[in-house]
């Protein structure tokens, strides 16, 4: 009985040699892998605050699991990555080119489009308003005839008065919306801003100067909304 007894404890002890050098085994096969999974029983693991970052604190200690074959198997991919960033012809890196490239166009264009869109809207919006007032323009010219003929004593009356009073506001909307009345009598003709009518030889005056205005010009931002009518000196 002995004999078996002691047969029998002989055999436990060789299992527990094989379990223990099969788990021996299996941590080396484990630290392949990674720092973490050989490195997270160490015992600065253990420490507060380092727990679930096995693989930073061992490795940072140059622990020598973390030297094995997963480290080499990470380095060898992270060149393999390198060589292939490299490669010119790498159709990843061409397709990505490529839609850079038409990135930029098309940002080029909307910035063109919104750009050419303003200024359209700004032409319209012009046109809008020179349309309109060359529509009232005929207004103030019948204001500046009626006056014309409003003698010294006429002017003290109310109605003349009123009349007054709207024609001077009229003025201030022209001026508000930058229209301005162009200057004639006693400037030198210009045909980009006068029209003339009619001639005259008049030895007082320089040539090519206007000495009467029949129709009062109008600009609008420096564009011409109507020309003046004249009268030239020869």
């Amino acid at each position: 009985m002995e004999e078996t007894k002691k047969k029998a404890e002989n055999e436990a002890e060789e299992i527990d040699i094989i379990d223990g050098d099969a788990e021996a085994k299996s941590e080396e096969k484990q630290c392949e892998g990674t720092g973490e999974e050989c490195c997270k029983d160490q015992e600065c693991c253990k420490e507060p605050g380092n727990e679930g970052k096995a693989e930073e604190c061992c490795c940072e200690g140059n622990d020598e699991c973390c030297k094995e074959g997963g480290q080499e198997e990470a380095g060898e991919e992270g060149a393999k990555e390198d060589n292939a960033a490299k490669d010119p012809n790498d159709p990843k890196d061409q397709k990505i080119a490529e839609l850079t490239d038409r990135l930029m166009r098309q940002m080029a264009e909307f910035e063109n489009f919104r750009k050419r869109t303003e200024r359209e809207k700004a032409q319209m919006f012009d046109a809008g308003l020179r349309s309109a007032i060359e529509k009232i323009l005929p207004v103030a010219d019948n204001f500046e005839r009626g006056f014309n003929g409003v003698s010294e004593e006429q002017l003290s009356d109310p109605f003349v008065q009123g009349m007054d009073k709207v024609f001077k506001q009229l003025k201030s909307v022209f001026e508000a919306l930058d229209i301005k009345e162009i200057e004639a009598v006693g400037k030198e003709f210009d045909p980009n801003l006068h029209n003339a009518i009619m001639h005259e030889d008049n030895p007082d005056v320089g040539e090519n100067i206007i000495t009467e205005e029949f129709q009062k010009g109008y600009t609008c931002h420096d564009t011409v909304l109507r020309h003046s009518m004249v009268k030239v000196a020869n």
